[in-house]
């Protein structure tokens, strides 16, 4: 048993999935500490020998995927990592990565002490002396190369949005962050490239890991790289080629299993024929019997939070289509003023993977705020995932 894996573990309230993975990154730094410049061969034999799944590092730097179903917690178990890794090895220096800016600001606010969700709440050594959080809004201004003050040494935490830096590089250019800085003499990449503690956090990894912006970080050569993603693979065309990295696998159904995501349940009625109805009248009467049931538990919800003077829980309905023509037919269907007297006309958000740039960035906001019962909804264009939060 690693007793500081215990102790933070205990401190974080750490899920038996998150505490597994922190007990896997604690024995890979045991058998190969990270250390700037080391033999990357060398060290995938040395992981191969006990994780022989590890096909892979595919970086020129040791990278390891921990692959968490969605809701297990990712972000707590990124403050778990820089925790351990700090009290263990001393590492003063994380470079995080998000695939967008509504991540990004969501991966700042996570970060930053005396928010509802901060992820390093209860490791006392961040109480006195919390991180210094440096983010691509800041850099310049060279907080991220000062060292310590009256009570000890920083922690720099880096969150940089993936997105933007490949705006920055498109046409071979070089990402700004690579531009001299006069508050510290030298590039803020130089900076952090000649850093010998460096680990590179990469949050959804799988939504950019082939693009530019991630390849001309490659060149900070971190010590150590850490992609976490529900989704340990990339779609090539038709096909999925799944990381060879993996080293932790948390999966859906295990998590449904364990409780940690709900389980779906299935509504029937009885004594239905489907045989004689179409199929759009038969795809509408799904839709009605889900909202019905929606409704119903809505009403649940509202007395046991009347009762218990608790805050208002707000469900929603997520609807799944075909492809996005259908999603189209679901949403104009949804928003006509005879589906239950046009109550949910305002509530729909749509979601695709082909959504791009501020469409994209809208939508995944969106979502980040549908669980708040004061955030109204506003509908999106076709998906193949229509999302249909309610009120």
């Amino acid at each position: 048993m690693n007793a500081l894996v215990n102790t933070i573990a205990a401190r974080l309230s750490l899920r038996p999935p998150q505490r597994s993975a922190l007990e896997i990154l604690a024995r890979v730094t045991e058998i190969a500490p990270p250390t700037k410049g080391g033999d990357t061969a060398a060290a995938l034999a040395v992981i191969q020998s006990e994780f022989p799944h590890v096909v892979s590092f595919e970086r020129d730097f040791p990278s390891l995927c921990f692959a968490l179903a969605t809701g297990v917690g990712k972000t707590r178990l990124m403050g778990a990592f820089i925790g351990y890794l700090h009290r263990a090895l001393g590492t003063r220096h994380f470079f995080v990565l998000a695939p967008n800016l509504t991540i990004y600001d969501k991966l700042i606010r996570d970060f930053t002490p005396n928010t509802p969700k901060y992820v390093l709440q209860g490791l006392g050594e961040f109480a006195a002396n919390p991180p210094e959080i440096i983010t691509g809004d800041n850099y310049e201004s060279g907080r991220g190369t000062r060292t310590s003050d009256l009570y000890g040494e920083y922690i720099h935490i880096n969150i940089f949005n993936i997105s933007k830096m490949n705006a920055e590089v498109r046409g071979g250019k070089a990402p700004r962050m690579k531009r001299l800085s006069e508050c510290i003499g030298q590039s803020y990449f130089e900076y952090l490239a000649g850093l010998d503690d460096l680990v590179l956090i990469m949050d959804e990894s799988h939504r950019y890991r082939a693009d530019a912006g991630v390849r001309v970080l490659n060149e900070l050569r971190p010590v150590l790289g850490l992609e976490l993603t529900a989704t340990p693979q990339v779609e090539r065309g038709q096909r999925a080629e799944r990381f060879q990295n993996v080293i932790y696998e948390y999966g859906l159904a295990q998590a449904i299993h364990d409780g940690f995501v709900k389980e779906p349940a299935v509504s029937t009625r009885a004594n239905f024929d489907p045989s004689g109805v179409s199929e759009r009248d038969l795809e509408r009467i799904k839709l009605e019997d889900g909202v019905i049931l929606h409704e119903h538990v809505k009403a649940e919800l509202q007395v046991h939070a009347d009762q218990h003077g608790l805050a208002r829980v707000k469900p929603f309905v997520l609807v799944v289509a075909q492809d996005t023509a259908h999603a189209g037919e679901l949403e104009a269907l949804i928003k006509r003023p005879d589906f239950f007297e046009g109550r949910y006309a305002d509530k729909v958000i749509t979601v695709h993977s082909n959504q791009r740039g501020e469409e994209k960035d809208e939508t995944v906001a969106a979502l980040l705020r549908i669980e708040s019962p004061d955030e109204p909804t506003a509908s999106r264009r076709s998906s193949t995932s229509p999302i249909v939060p309610t009120r």
